[in-house]
């Protein structure tokens, strides 16, 4: 989980100093995985709905959050959070997650915010793999907005849509209370956002989608996520 986060030019400033010095059965069934080539691959749609027709059902708001969240530590409070049948969403700006398992791309020398844990773990019990793991962080449960009473859970289905792109992911760590927008490595990666957990990210224009009710089995298997993500983004448009 994140304890920062500073806006994108601060975070490549100070890295400049220091170098110098519903329930599981009720959600649509898994179809069969996508080709392997379909998955995980930067600057392609996953699943089979566009990004267009996603953004075109998340124009308005009805606000279900108590108060807005900030992007950055110090950014003013701006983002709320939506509802929409079955879903709830936001728009927002991405940081980077790099939490969890030590790779060679997340780790505290690549992250000077690393932890070595996330806030649900794979079914193996170690942490997610931020660097291989599409995840989404939610900010921890407050008085602006609690997540769980919204029917969204650890191992949740998540679109994330960037420009003309959408992504599956699943809901993977907890945030500060105050800020909202952030995913994993991975994530930002398949999106073709910068991934580099110091200097990188997207300064606006993300979009989470967060399917109630649904979760990913396992929690690290991404085809899983993609096949459900492709079948509750239809029942999404559907419904919405």
């Amino acid at each position: 989980m994140r304890r920062r986060t500073f806006a994108l030019a601060t975070a490549a400033g100070t890295a400049l100093l220091a170098a110098a010095a519903l329930p599981a059965t009720a959600q649509p069934a898994a179809t069969s995985a996508p080709a392997a080539g379909a998955v995980s691959r930067p600057g392609v749609t996953e699943g089979s709905v566009s990004a267009a027709d996603l953004l075109a059902k998340v124009t308005g708001c009805s606000q279900i959050s108590n108060g807005k969240y900030r992007t950055d530590e110090e950014t003013s409070a701006t983002v709320p959070v939506c509802g929409k049948k079955n879903a709830v969403f936001w728009k927002a700006d991405m940081d980077i997650d790099c939490d969890g398992q030590v790779t060679a791309k997340c780790n505290k020398d690549t992250d000077p915010w690393f932890q070595p844990e996330t806030r649900w773990n794979q079914s193996d019990g170690k942490p997610l793999n931020a660097e291989k793991l599409p995840y989404v962080v939610v900010p921890s449960v407050s008085g602006i907005w609690n997540f769980e009473s919204a029917g969204i859970k650890g191992g949740g289905v998540v679109a994330i849509i960037y420009k003309d792109k959408v992504e599956y992911a699943v809901v993977g760590d907890s945030g500060p209370e105050k800020i909202i927008g952030e995913a994993s490595y991975a994530a930002a990666k398949g999106l073709g956002i910068d991934p580099d957990p110091a200097t990188g990210g997207a300064e606006s224009g993300v979009t989470y989608i967060l399917f109630k009710n649904s979760k990913a089995s396992p929690i690290e298997s991404h085809s899983d996520a993609v096949s459900r993500g492709d079948a509750l983004a239809k029942k999404f448009l559907q419904e919405n």
